[in-house]
């Protein structure tokens, strides 16, 4: 992990701070707030790098969220998740799942790949469409960084050169992923470079043409005819039909601060505004106690009829009002008082690459956190319910601390806990972020080295001791902004080797 700060005086007259997963992803960020660019400019340059930096967390054939808070102007979050495709294919002829256990060392988790596993991406309309939205520079600039990495190559730092390890299943599915991950039959290890050169065309495509190749033309044909060769679903029409969807976020009131985060039919930023509103009846700093039962709360409010509301009209009020009487995340603040929160994911990848892009399709179809009724359930044009959460705590109406995390199941725990450090234990955003933390789920407490579990014990709680700090427990990226003072600060995830920069 990398992490930079900056004393008062230089923080007061940088352009901003961006925290990302990657030291190159944070510093191509940065670079892009040099250039005169704003918090969408600096998210939009990141994400770019972060294909080429981390190639198994996010990619073109992935989809996310994003979070933009305006220096002026109400907060609005675009929806570019992946979306549940099926126009027109053959279900009959469909593939099976192709199942591949990861292992987190003291946890195991099974995933699924192949073409069956692909969903309707998002990531090349949402970048298009936050750039003519909220950006500054143009697309071309930005992408340029992120291409030359792709071609050049980018050593695998030991936190990337891990999730290769574990995913080596999923990198050595076909022999064009192999051909990325593990060429000449060798896995890369660590300080080996992943070579990307047609990801590098790709990403000068989208410069430059948009995303239309993605959605209409080539790239379009590219990808469905692979898919429809192994039995995905995947169609020209579901390519056709995709949009970017502008939503009003989730904002609930947390310690005299509002918490402004990803509204449904994402599943996501609901339950973590749930258990914060929990939390905020509480007298003090929770105890880990309170936070293990907030989090248990929400974990039994994910039922069949809470996902299927999801996509109902009024869904949030109503859920709230009757109760309360492979992913990578960047932050970014800038200088005019902007803030930008975007989550991206592939998953951990079909361990599909379509031909002559160099695009590492996503696996949402088979992730089991997306589809916890079952696979194959949602029906075509329906977007996943994501635990992706990009999350702004806004005080006084000014953002204050910008955040997200990785980490599947584990994102609303590994946001929550990062909430409470900041806002309760008065950390800093850095300290937050590197807190060891606690996970709740089945009736298992999974807790870091240094996590507070005592009285956790005492109460009868089931406790899973992880022996190091693990990226099972997300990957938070998070930057603040000192109410009164303005400094500006950041911390980059280290288990996830991540990075914060001031600009």
């Amino acid at each position: 992990m990398t992490t930079t700060t900056a004393g008062k005086d230089s923080s007061r007259g940088s352009r901003g701070v961006v925290a990302a997963g990657h030291p190159l992803s944070a510093a191509a960020g940065a670079d892009a707030l040099r250039d005169g660019g704003n918090a969408v400019d600096a998210a939009l340059a990141a994400m770019l790098t972060s294909f080429a930096a981390e190639p198994l967390l996010t990619g073109l054939g992935a989809g996310g969220y994003m979070l933009v808070v305006p220096p002026h102007g109400s907060p609005q979050l675009l929806d570019f998740f992946v979306e549940v495709p099926g126009r027109g294919a053959d279900h009959a002829a469909r593939a099976e799942l192709v199942p591949v256990s990861v292992s987190f060392g003291d946890a195991v988790q099974v995933f699924n790949a192949g073409a069956a596993a692909v969903g309707t991406y998002g990531m090349p309309r949402g970048i298009c469409d936050a750039a003519e939205r909220f950006g500054r520079l143009p697309l071309t600039e930005l992408a340029a960084p992120a291409a030359a990495l792709a071609r050049d190559g980018v050593p695998l730092s030991a936190e990337q050169a891990y999730i290769v390890e574990i995913l080596e299943g999923i990198c050595r599915l076909t022999p064009e992923c192999e051909e990325i991950f593990a060429p000449g039959g060798r896995l890369l290890r660590e300080g080996d470079a992943v070579v990307q050169p047609e990801l590098a065309a790709t990403l000068e495509l989208l410069a430059q043409e948009g995303a239309r190749p993605f959605y209409e033309g080539e790239i379009a044909a590219a990808v469905t005819a692979l898919l429809g060769e192994q039995g995905g679903l995947l169609t020209r029409a579901d390519l056709a039909a995709y949009e970017t969807v502008t939503r009003t976020p989730v904002r609930v009131a947390y310690r005299g601060r509002e918490v402004v985060s990803n509204p449904p039919p994402s599943a996501g930023g609901t339950l973590i505004g749930y258990a914060l509103a929990l939390l905020e009846r509480t007298c003090g700093s929770p105890s880990p106690e309170q936070l293990v039962t907030a989090m248990g709360a929400a974990q039994d409010e994910r039922t069949p009829a809470f996902l299927d509301g999801l996509a109902q009209d009024g869904f949030l009020d109503r859920f709230l009002a009757s109760r309360l009487g492979s992913t990578t995340h960047i932050s970014v603040l800038d200088a005019d008082g902007g803030a930008c929160s975007v989550t991206c994911s592939n998953g951990e990848g079909a361990g599909l690459i379509a031909p002559g892009t160099g695009i590492h399709l996503n696996n949402m179809l088979g992730e089991q956190d997306l589809n916890p009724l079952g696979f194959h359930r949602f029906p075509p044009g329906r977007r996943l319910p994501s635990m992706m959460a990009p999350t702004v705590v806004l005080r006084d109406g000014r953002p204050e601390l910008v955040l997200g995390s990785a980490g599947s199941n584990r994102i609303r725990s590994a946001i929550l806990q990062t909430i409470v450090a900041v806002v309760d234990h008065g950390l800093a955003a850095d300290a937050a972020v590197q807190a060891p933390r606690l996970h709740y789920e089945d009736g298992i407490v999974y807790a870091e080295p240094g996590a507070e579990t005592a009285a956790l014990e005492a109460a009868g709680r089931t406790i899973a001791r992880f022996r190091a700090r693990n990226l099972f427990f997300g990957g938070v990226q998070a930057v603040e902004r000192d109410a009164e003072t303005g400094v500006l600060s950041g911390g980059g995830d280290p288990r996830r080797g991540g990075a914060a920069v001031i600009a």
